[in-house]
Order: C-alpha cells, then sequence, then structure tokens
C-alpha cells in the first residue's frame, strides 16, 4: 500500500467516509474516525472560522476521549476539506487551526490545488485531490498532490463516467501515491475490489449517509432503503456539476425531473433552483451503491459487517 504506515496503524479498514454537504456532521465523522475509518469533514459545513474551531475541539476532545478509555482501539485520522480558492488570509488561519487540533489530510475537490497544496504541505500535512479521468489526475500529480481520489461511474454527490476498472489501473500505472477509489462503494468485499484494481482505500459515501449518525432528514434516509439506482437521474442540471440525484427528493420539492431549471451563469450558485430549494439541503443524492443498501444502522454496526465482508473477500476461491 501507498498509505502512510501510520495511517495503517490506526485503521480498522482501508476506508473513508466520505465528505458530503450537510451530511457529514460531527456525530458522524467523529463516530467513522472512533471505528477505525478515515472521517472527512467539509469545512464548509461550518458557518465562520469560530464555529470550525469550536467543531475541531470537540472532535478532537471526542478522539482523545476514545484512545484513552480504549487502548487497543483504532483510532482513525481526521481529514478536512478545503476549496483551492479561497482568500490566504483565511486559508492561513484555517490550515493554523488544522495543525492545532492534528488534522493531518486536507482534501481539495475542484480545482487547481498547486497552491493548496504548497501551503498544506509547508506545515507537514497531506494534500487529497479528486479526479475524474486522466487529464485531471496528471494536473493533479503536477500540482504535487500526495493522494488522488479516482471519482468514477456510479458516485453520489459528484459523480465521474469513466469506469472504475479502468480508471484505477490507468492512473495506478502514472502514480505511485496514495489511490482511493470512489463510487458505488457499499460493502466489505467491494472495499478489497478497490485495493485489488490498484487502490489504496475506499471512499464510502452513500452507505454512511444512511447511517444514524448522518445529519439528514428522515425521509433521505426512507429513500435510500426503499429506491434503487433506477430512481436515480444524472445530471449537471442540479448543483453545476454532473451527479446522480435521487428523483423522488426533485419530486418532493415540486420539481419536474424531466424538465429541470437550467444553471444561469458561471461558479457554484444554485439561484437557478426556486427559492428555499437547494442541492443537499432538500434535492438529495446517492451512487449506485444504493442497490446494496436496505438498513440505517449505527456506524458500529455498520463498520463492524463491513469489516467481516472484508476479510470473506480474501477467502474466495480464483478460477
Amino acid at each position: 500500500m501507498a498509505l502512510p504506515d501510520s495511517f495503517q496503524q490506526r485503521m480498522s479498514l482501508p476506508a473513508v467516509c466520505a465528505l458530503m454537504s450537510l451530511v457529514s456532521g460531527s456525530e458522524l465523522v467523529a463516530e467513522a474516525c472512533c471505528e477505525g475509518v478515515i472521517g472527512a469533514l467539509p469545512r464548509a459545513n461550518v458557518r465562520d472560522i469560530e464555529g470550525f474551531e469550536h467543531w475541531l475541539q470537540q472532535f478532537r476532545e471526542r478522539l482523545n476521549r476514545q484512545a484513552d478509555s480504549h487502548r487497543h482501539a483504532c483510532v482513525a485520522p481526521l481529514a478536512v476539506n478545503l476549496a483551492t480558492r479561497i482568500p490566504d488570509d483565511e486559508l492561513r488561519a484555517n490550515l493554523e487551526l488544522c495543525g492545532k487540533y492534528g488534522v493531518e489530510i486536507t482534501i481539495s475537490a475542484t480545482g487547481d490545488p498547486t497552491d493548496l497544496a504548497r501551503q498544506v504541505h509547508d506545515w507537514g500535512g497531506l494534500i487529497w485531490h479528486d479526479v475524474v479521468s486522466m487529464r485531471f489526475a496528471k494536473k493533479a500529480i503536477a500540482a504535487g498532490v500526495d493522494c488522488l481520489t479516482c471519482v468514477g461511474a456510479g458516485g453520489g454527490g459528484h459523480s465521474g463516467n469513466i469506469g472504475h476498472l479502468v480508471l484505477v489501473p490507468r492512473i495506478r500505472e502514472i502514480f505511485d501515491g496514495t489511490l482511493l477509489m470512489d463510487g458505488s462503494i457499499s460493502t466489505g468485499a467491494a472495499i478489497r475490489a478497490a485495493e485489488v484494481l490498484g487502490a489504496d482505500l475506499a471512499y464510502m459515501g452513500t452507505r454512511f449517509i444512511a447511517t444514524c449518525e448522518a445529519a439528514v432528514d428522515l425521509a433521505y434516509h426512507q429513500m435510500l432503503v426503499e429506491c434503487t439506482s433506477s430512481d436515480l437521474m444524472f445530471t449537471g442540471k442540479v448543483a453545476r456539476v454532473p451527479a446522480n440525484w435521487l428523483i423522488r427528493s426533485t419530486e418532493r420539492v415540486g420539481l419536474d425531473p424531466g424538465n429541470l431549471p437550467l444553471p444561469l451563469g458561471k461558479g457554484m450558485r444554485h439561484d437557478h433552483q426556486p427559492a428555499g430549494v437547494k442541492p443537499w439541503k432538500n434535492l438529495w443524492s446517492a451512487g449506485h451503491g444504493i442497490d446494496l443498501i436496505d438498513d440505517t444502522p449505527l456506524v458500529a454496526e455498520l463498520v463492524d459487517p463491513l469489516r467481516e465482508e472484508y476479510s470473506r473477500a480474501f477467502d474466495l476461491p480464483a478460477f
């Protein structure tokens, strides 16, 4: 594995609870870390720098309590998502807090990560960056990132359109850093499949949305259990980036899924949506892994069977 040894020793499963707008709250991320799964916190989920520091302080206290009370338990690293386009002074303030509270990983999803990578490395952190194609992978490698998240077809919040069977091995050919496979991963066997393809970690989003600790409307949980991938639509109209959206959630807020409003102008604004309608707040995404979700357990109740499925996958007979 290209994953740092210090991370492997603190993880019970080679998986990441993906960062998700308005979903990845303090409870979900902290519980994932306490179960030995890397947890990712979207910085945008808290409004200001004071709120961010309060959140990080809570995380550190929670993770320290877990480590102190369960001496042999795995307490996985915490990651924070930062935008590539924020003012330098704001970026420095955020990175200082990350250093203060032991955040080891910075995640960037869009844009050019060159400057962010330089500043993260200056204070000793690692930077992970999302890519959906070889072109973007090469740009991120040139920018000096430590890890590439290979966002393949079938993902939820934002998705690529290249299958993992091709995307992960091709990127592994040109990159010897850490690789994450992202999209349609809901089982321990799928986590093992990611490793077989050449990835070091599996990025799991939809499966963790369907847990008790996720900060979501109960109706969202109900859709994740009742719907399948045939109830999804892949479009860039909702949030300006291609993603898979639950059709039922668009109908729930009075939108016609066959005639969605078109985005106007540039940027990530959502002002093309009717008043009160916002992606991830009441327009909900899910990946193709929804087909394998039929419950909403506690994080601890989810991770245990994932570990068992992952271990069994090593015993599958060869042809």
